[in-house]
């Protein structure tokens, strides 16, 4: 195993990755709601937003790339908390604009994905955010993600912050256990009736420990 910085090359694999971690033990996740495409459609247009002269949480040089035999298996994002909402939108209107997006339709886009707004919880402005963990099925416990995050810590420290989070539904218990083992403990949830209909988790957990 080794772990490397994602490339532009590594699109396709760090959109699965986004796609994979927004789901979590759900069947759809917040691309799927707020584009409302096939998988494969929506697994195109995350591809062209982690290559987006906008750079946001979704951007290939945000990831650190787990590859075992030389081969992606695992990757997560480890960026600054501030900003990454407006930096996200711009990335969605930079890659809408180039696909011929019709205005109502990225208007929709932007109503469907209001679904998150009551319970998404994340760090704090002067936090380091952890986000889109995920790993290939075939390469699961084999420690990627133990590693992913040391190395996210080590990014976080040297960048000089002191509290690392990171976020995931509640009820996925793999991913509870993995970031506890990492030595991150609960900080704070928000549950939400119309998110768990739409959805199946309750809302979201964050975790936070200092670095």
């Amino acid at each position: 195993m080794t772990i490397r910085s994602a490339c532009p090359e590594d699109a396709d694999f760090i959109a699965q990755t986004i796609l994979s971690s927004q789901r979590g033990y759900r069947p759809r996740g917040w691309f799927d709601v707020a584009l409302g495409w096939p998988e494969q459609q929506c697994l195109g247009f995350i591809a062209r937003i982690a290559v987006t002269h906008a750079v946001s949480m979704w951007h290939v040089s945000q990831f650190l790339v787990a590859e075992v035999d030389g081969k992606p298996a695992a990757a997560l994002c480890a960026l600054p908390a501030a900003g990454t909402g407006p930096a996200a939108w711009r990335a969605i209107e930079e890659v809408a604009a180039a696909a011929g997006l019709a205005a109502p339709e990225l208007e929709a886009v932007r109503r469907r994905g209001a679904y998150t707004r009551v319970c998404w919880v994340q760090g704090g402005e002067g936090d380091w955010m952890i986000e889109h963990v995920a790993t290939d099925p075939a390469h699961r416990g084999r420690g990627l993600v133990q590693a992913l995050i040391a190395h996210a810590l080590d990014k976080g420290q040297a960048a000089g912050f002191g509290r690392a989070t990171i976020s995931f539904l509640i009820g996925n218990d793999p991913a509870e256990r993995a970031y506890a083992k990492a030595g991150f403990v609960l900080a704070e949830e928000k549950r939400d009736p119309a998110f768990e209909a739409l959805i199946g988790a309750p809302g979201f957990r964050m975790f936070a420990r200092e670095i």
